[in-house]
């Protein structure tokens, strides 16, 4: 892995208010500058051990957090053109410590991973709703990645 950030990727600090009565997590707004326009939001459920590879979208910017859990999110640049082709970046993500934004570009392959001892959920806020005509799905275990879960 190498720790240069995958141009297009971001990775941000989410707001979270506790009080004796629970959490009110942030996720997204629409004043904020890393948002383009609504498309959908879903959440993923991941259970312990699981991996979800790989997908690239063609025209799909995803803003994901995990509120419950831990999850490891591996990203792989393998746009062509792009300066930062063939660049690897993983974040575990989830609350308490980790509760960010991880915003995820068209063009990049991903893959995550539940690492918590209990299902862990990830919310994902999208650009556009979801195309199956813009998904590129491979095989978790494709050579075309360069990591090996």
């Amino acid at each position: 892995m190498t720790n240069n950030l995958i141009q297009g990727v971001g990775i941000h600090q989410l707001k979270v208010f506790v009080d004796e009565r629970g959490a009110l997590l942030h996720l997204m707004r629409n004043d904020s500058p890393l948002f383009k326009h609504f498309g959908e939001v879903y959440f993923s459920e991941i259970n312990p051990g699981v991996v979800k590879a790989w997908k690239r979208h063609s025209r799909m910017t995803q803003y994901l957090a995990v509120p419950v859990g831990t999850v490891k999110f591996v990203l792989y640049d393998a746009r062509v053109d792009s300066p930062t082709s063939g660049t690897l970046n993983i974040w575990t993500l989830g609350r308490p410590a980790e509760y960010k934004l991880l915003v995820v570009p068209p063009g990049i392959c991903y893959g995550f991973q539940g690492v918590d001892s209990r299902p862990s959920l990830i919310a994902n806020c999208s650009d556009i709703p979801h195309d199956p005509t813009e998904l590129q799905a491979l095989d978790q275990y494709t050579a075309k990645v360069p990591y090996q879960w």
